[in-house]
């Protein structure tokens, strides 16, 4: 990479500079590469460790860790230097993947699955506050090429790490796929350290805990956490009365929420700017509802193929890979069509595939020849990179500038939501072992999903052509050095 090396150039020919965008995407793929390998080791850590419904939790520790991460991270990268804390996650992930190694009980590979989420969630918010600052400070009217870069990078690894999971399950088990991490932690580390700028804060260190809402964050993990032990207990078809409590809590805890976020001064979740800005509460929740549909498939569809279908591991993998090389194949393209087109016509058209591949999903059986499903698999991979580029393109647009890092925090705190609901709505419609009927209820779940977004895209008046929003210039702050 050289300083003149630029990308997603305009008519001008400025574009962010490579050695910016390279180092983020490799620290933002981690998350994605976590997230996809898990997918089918699942299997095995459930065998191995006796687990039943409590195994989902190693895929909603990780998301729901990630989704407090991502706005405290996107926050300290606003307060301290997103350079830092891009560093300090890399750090707490190589921790958290060496340690979950050893782990003895499925408790403590849990505990592990949170702290890499914690890890895995600051390299987003902390890139995309670097990637707007060197835009505004370069004078460009958006980072379509920037953010496409992003996207891309996520969906190749997501294309991989099923293929690359299930092959490192099968020859080695399942502690490989902590592992792997290794290599591109110390690659990421190490272009970081050489390419990424040091970047201005507003506080010191030393002074960092007294502008963070510990109280929001735990208020709002309890939130979270009462809400998936509902989700998770109803395939075993609980009384009201044992339903009842989890429920109960989440809504007491979300209303605690509300009230200490309005008091706050700086809060970990902003009541007031969701409530002003209508175009960006409208991203989250349709960014949420997206990854319900998307991880329901991603993690759902695998679970079928090894249980309900009887392939191996790394034949799920193979079969799954399509889903996101057409998510990275559909990014490129969705990046190039954002500078002009904007987030609405990238919206209806991952909306529209995702609803064409939950009906034929709804017709896929044990019978279903492998090459169907591979057919299968590339249909529902179509939406992912329009929807992701769409939301991004979304955010930029209507995310204020000075809390960039914030916003991208909570952007990704609705994908993890998502991934949490998900999580539950398959234990929900497979109710057991993953079945034919099971599958199709979950497939029923996602074309009504899609039809909704299908909807929405095409009423809503708050999407906005990414590239239109004035400039704002940086401000001048203490140098994170």
């Amino acid at each position: 990479m050289t300083a003149s090396t630029r990308i997603g150039p305009d008519a001008t020919g400025a574009g962010l500079p490579a050695r910016l965008v390279l180092p983020i995407a490799l620290g933002t793929l981690l998350q994605a590469l976590n997230s996809s390998m898990m997918a089918v080791a699942l299997g095995q850590i459930r065998d191995e460790f006796h687990a039943g419904a409590d195994a989902s939790w190693l895929i909603s520790a990780l998301y729901l860790a990630t989704a407090v991460g991502a706005p405290t991270m996107g926050r300290l990268a606003d307060l301290v230097g997103p350079r830092r804390v891009f560093l300090g996650g890399l750090a707490v992930t190589a921790v958290a993947a060496v340690a979950a190694v050893f782990a003895p009980t499925m408790g403590w590979l849990i505990a592990m699955r949170v702290l890499l989420g914690i890890g895995t969630s600051a390299p987003y918010p902390a890139g995309l506050a670097m990637i707007r600052a060197e835009a505004d400070r370069l004078g460009l009217p958006g980072a379509a090429g920037g953010l496409g870069v992003l996207a891309i990078a996520g969906q190749v690894t997501v294309a991989f790490g099923p293929a690359l999971g299930g092959a490192l399950v099968q020859l080695a088990g399942w502690r490989a796929i902590f592992l792997v991490n290794v290599p591109f932690l110390v690659a990421a580390a190490a272009f970081a350290v050489r390419f990424l700028p040091a970047m201005p804060g507003t506080v010191g260190v030393r002074n960092v805990l007294v502008r963070l809402d510990v109280a929001g964050m735990v208020l709002f993990a309890g939130a979270m956490g009462a809400l998936m032990l509902a989700l998770l207990s109803v395939p075993g078809h609980p009384s009201w009365s044992g339903l009842a409590p989890p429920l109960a809590a989440a809504v007491l805890l979300a209303g605690l929420l509300v009230v200490r976020e309005l008091r706050c001064a700086a809060p970990f979740l902003d009541v007031r700017l969701l409530a002003r800005n209508g175009a960006l509460t409208a991203t989250y929740l349709r960014t949420a509802l997206t990854y319900v549909a998307f991880y329901a498939v991603f993690y759902g569809l695998p679970a079928w193929l090894e249980r309900g279908r009887g392939l191996a591991p790394a034949e799920v993998g193979l079969v799954v890979l399509p889903i996101a090389c057409l998510g990275a194949i559909t990014a490129a393209t969705a990046a190039r069509l954002s500078r002009w087109r904007g987030a609405r016509p990238l919206l209806v058209t991952g909306s529209a595939a995702f609803l064409a591949g939950g009906l034929a999903m709804t017709g896929t059986g044990a019978g279903t020849p492998v090459a169907v499903l591979a057919l299968l698999a590339a249909l529902l991979g179509l939406p992912n990179g329009f929807n992701n580029i769409g939301n991004q393109t979304a955010l930029y647009a209507a995310a204020p500038a000075e809390r960039m890092g914030a916003a991208s925090g909570l952007y990704r705190t609705s994908q993890y939501i998502g991934a949490n609901v998900a999580a539950g709505l398959i234990e929900i419609t497979f109710a057991g072992p993953p079945s034919d009927a099971g599958l199709h209820r979950m497939a029923a779940a996602v074309v009504g999903i899609a039809a909704v977004l299908l909807v929405t895209g095409l009423a809503s008046r708050r999407l906005r052509v990414a590239g239109t929003r004035p400039v704002r210039a940086p401000r001048h702050r203490a140098v994170d050095r």
